[in-house]
């Protein structure tokens, strides 16, 4: 069962003015280390942004109270060109001894060159949630940073314009294609910002609306590992993408727009009325109020499809850190990922990225509407579900959607080969 975060709608405060954030530490199991290792060097995509500088900075200063003659490096890698340069060192067992992954089968489909952490975050699993999505066959991998989702954002002031309630959005699919017919007539933004230059955009549509076409008992075996890809359900997801295409409710040249970040930016300048966003740090809530006030930025749930379908926010462990098996000093290594997960460090990122760390104890009660309503459903959320498939599945999603929207492909010839993908882990 997957572990959700089951902290109120608004943080309580209380926790963190009693020092959460500074609470003692119990030394990480030693494993034997003799602790000579002098520097730790970390891969990340992350460590680069401006928006991460504070967080950084609070992660190295925890660490080096407890280790101050340990050097750490942080090498920013290029994230399009991440996992690859990843791939290279993970062959040759040499390279970082700390490394940034995505949760799900980015993370998974690695175990094999990674150390697993149970030992060493044992104090860390109540205050943090999103473990599952670092985890595999019992093991935890990696601690989990953010919280990681997909939110339908929509813009109020579109609403607005076009003669809707922006404070009762659509609940069916109908009623959310006839909305976005009347704001592309009052506005002319289209109905979904969709970037899929790089394959991403069918990730996002798969699970942002996914559970508003899937039974909750098909959501849950899709989970679980027991897909039907013979469903009519299913094969519903990847008509609608193709549908979404043809019927123009998507921007012009979806396939050749980045998702990251260029999408975004379509969104909140306000020529796209929805977008299926993230939760944190990037094209999420913060992001988009450098054009759009907090009250103006909604939160909808997924428009139902299919009858008896229960709309759920999406979401899993989004980032975190590992350790390469090949480290010289695990203990030392795996101290430096509790460093870059404890308390201080994430309310800093919170508070300049805008992410929605995996602290439960930060509080967040005077972000806005938005932040309000995405943790509000985090409760009742489940696990989004193209993390549940592998890297090379989705891969082969990415290509196939692209060909769905170009007219290439069929979704019959889409469905069977994703299917047989799966089938094959």
């Amino acid at each position: 069962m997957k572990q959700r975060a089951l902290w109120p709608a608004f943080m309580v405060a209380a926790l963190v003015l009693a020092g959460c954030g500074s609470a003692a530490r119990t030394e990480s199991p030693s494993g034997g280390s003799t602790q000579k290792q002098q520097k730790i060097v970390v891969w990340d995509w992350k460590s680069g942004e401006p928006a991460a500088a504070a967080y950084i900075e609070k992660a190295k200063a925890d660490f080096a109270k407890r280790h101050p003659g340990v050097t750490v490096e942080f090498v920013a890698q290029p994230f399009d060109q991440y996992y690859t340069l990843l791939g290279t060192a993970i062959q040759s067992s040499k390279g970082p001894d700390v490394m940034l992954f995505n949760g799900g089968g980015q993370i998974r489909d690695r175990v094999t060159a990674l150390l697993p952490l149970d030992q060493y975050v044992a104090e860390d699993k109540s205050r943090l949630a999103g473990w599952d999505a670092f985890s595999k066959d019992g093991k935890t991998y990696a601690a989990p940073v953010t919280l990681q989702g997909h939110p339908i954002y929509y813009n109020k002031t579109l609403y607005e314009k076009a003669g809707l309630d922006p404070a009762n959005p659509p609940k069916t699919w109908n009623e959310f294609v006839s909305g976005c017919a009347a704001i592309k007539k009052a506005t002319g933004a289209t109905c979904f910002a969709l970037g899929n230059k790089e394959g991403f955009g069918i990730q996002f549509f798969l699970s942002g609306l996914g559970s508003g076409i899937l039974t909750p008992q098909e959501y849950d075996a899709w989970i679980a590992g027991k897909r039907d890809w013979t469903s009519p359900h299913v094969r519903r997801i990847f008509e609608l993408w193709k549908e979404a295409g043809d019927k123009g409710l998507n921007n012009d040249g979806a396939n050749s727009t980045a998702m990251f970040t260029d999408i975004f930016r379509v969104f909140k300048t306000g020529k796209a009325a929805h977008i299926i966003g993230l939760m944190s740090d990037i094209g999420h809530w913060k992001d988009f109020g450098e054009f759009l006030p907090p009250d103006k930025i909604g939160v909808m749930q997924a428009p139902v499809v299919t009858g008896g379908a229960t709309p759920s926010l999406p979401y899993d462990g989004g980032i975190g850190y590992a350790v390469a098996k090949w480290t010289k000093d695990p203990a030392l290594a795996a101290d430096l990922v509790r460093s870059l997960t404890s308390t201080d460090a994430l309310t800093a990122f919170y508070a300049k990225a805008g992410a929605i760390a995996a602290d439960t104890t930060i509080d967040v009660s005077q972000a806005g509407p938005a932040v309000a309503t995405i943790v509000s459903e985090i409760k009742t959320g489940k696990p989004a579900l193209h993390v549940a498939l592998s890297s090379k599945t989705l891969d082969l999603m990415g290509r196939l959607s692209q060909q769905l929207l170009s007219g290439s492909t069929t979704v019959d010839k889409a469905v069977e080969q994703l299917a047989a993908s799966d089938r094959a882990g």
